[in-house]
């Protein structure tokens, strides 16, 4: 069951377990706007709560004592933040349908995307079914985020998060200009400053910045500034600019630049994808790889462009003393089952369940194209993108996986250490 709470014209509060007491919210002491590193911690809890805790637990009989301690011990009550907000950042992967809005060519808004939905319709996620954003909403005990350009996107829904991505988008302004009307990554970041607005208008200024401050952020951007525009045709501009390496290091110092603003709009727990295997994908087969095998130059360019975005991310980890930053390592996530698919229940990692031409990688997903029978076989959905199944691969990676994946913790380290600070 997917827990919901308001802070409407109440106190900030945590959803309710079945049977739960409500308890009267938290005391905050408030950090330092003067010290970033003060800045970067999370709101302590002041000795009023710490107080209040203590006489529930003394207030408890021996026998319910120790059947709460038994329930933690089992996992019953692990620690959770059932219905902390959620935004998300960054592109096709990611999003979840604000492009339906736009006039734009990068539109997943027909058949058969979202055939495996719930409601069996296109919602605008390039999937079948469950894009990773719905996924990890899942595992934080949240309702899935709205896309913030939509009309429904109002009143209490608006303190459950927001969805900002854009297919198309990426690091530079000048990627994806083929797409026409996208939400670059600067509108983004603009739509997040004017949610924090309406959500102030709507609980307070101060539980507004509480809201946002102990929020969960994704954000997933890199692929399409090489896809997209530094290898969208030969002698493209950027290319032409910068040779592969100091493109690579100019990307990571404007990527840079996104996620200290993103900081400085009061995100404190940020997850940072990096890109998978850009050669790998059926699009990138059909089109560069030879013989069926990934290509060489966009592997080249995700093998150079990673390694520097985890080294960028401890740096600016490092000047705000606290680790603000999770670095998700998409490469060897995908790879695993790009390399191995049939161990993860995969007929086949090369070839699109949706398309038409070799690997199914040529132009689009539409009606007329091949369609897989069952989507959970195939590691990709469409020419770019992961199917549902290959998803939630990925997303129990960010979860629980250990540091080959996750740097400097998983998603599970950080819930139990935001439940006990």
């Amino acid at each position: 069951m997917i827990c919901h709470f308001s802070y409407l014209n109440s106190p900030l509060r945590e959803p309710l377990l079945h049977h739960q007491r409500p308890l009267e919210p938290p005391h905050l002491v408030p950090s330092s706007p003067d010290s970033l590193k003060t800045k970067g911690r999370r709101p302590r809890i002041s000795a009023p709560e710490t107080e209040a805790a203590e006489f529930q637990l003394q207030s408890m009989s021996p026998l319910a004592f120790t059947l709460l301690l038994i329930l933690i011990s089992i996992g019953a009550l692990g620690p959770t933040e059932a219905a902390r907000a959620f935004f998300v950042f960054g592109d096709s992967l990611v999003d979840n349908g604000n492009n339906n809005y736009l006039l734009t060519t990068a539109r997943a808004d027909s058949p058969p995307y979202g055939i495996d939905y719930p409601t069996h319709r296109p919602t605008g996620r390039f999937s079948n079914g469950l894009n990773i954003p719905d996924l990890i909403s899942e595992r934080i005990g949240s309702e899935p985020t709205l896309p913030y350009l939509s009309p429904e996107l109002t009143g209490e829904r608006l303190l459950v998060g927001a969805n900002f991505a854009s297919a198309g988008v990426g690091i530079l302004n000048d990627t994806g200009f083929q797409f026409v009307n996208i939400i670059r990554i600067g509108k983004q970041l603009e739509y997040f400053q004017q949610y924090q607005q309406r959500v102030s208008a709507l609980i307070g200024e101060e539980q507004a910045e509480r809201l946002v401050n102990q929020a969960l952020v994704l954000i997933t951007l890199g692929g399409n500034d090489f896809v997209n525009n530094y290898y969208l045709v030969p002698f493209s501009a950027r290319s032409r600019q910068f040779a592969l390496p100091d493109y690579v290091v100019y990307l990571i110092s404007e990527y840079r630049k996104i996620l200290a603003r993103l900081y400085e709009l009061g995100a404190r727990r940020v997850l940072v994808t990096g890109t998978g295997p850009l050669g790998c994908v059926p699009a990138e087969l059909a089109q560069r790889g030879i013989n069926g095998q990934c290509s060489v130059e966009l592997q080249r360019a995700a093998a150079l462009f990673n390694p520097q975005l985890v080294d960028m991310i401890n740096g600016l980890n490092g000047e705000i003393g606290s680790d603000v930053f999770v670095a998700a390592n998409a490469m060897q996530m995908n790879l695993d089952f790009v390399n191995n698919p049939q161990a993860y229940g995969f007929v086949t990692s090369k070839v699109a369940c949706c398309g038409q031409g070799p690997y199914n990688g040529i132009g689009l997903c539409t009606v007329l194209s091949n369609l897989c029978p069952n989507r959970d076989v195939y590691a990709f959905w469409d020419p770019f993108h992961p199917s549902e199944r290959a998803n939630r691969i990925i997303v129990q990676q960010i979860v629980s996986g250990d540091s080959k994946y996750m740097h400097p913790m998983n998603l599970s380290t950080i819930m139990e250490l935001d439940f006990m600070t």
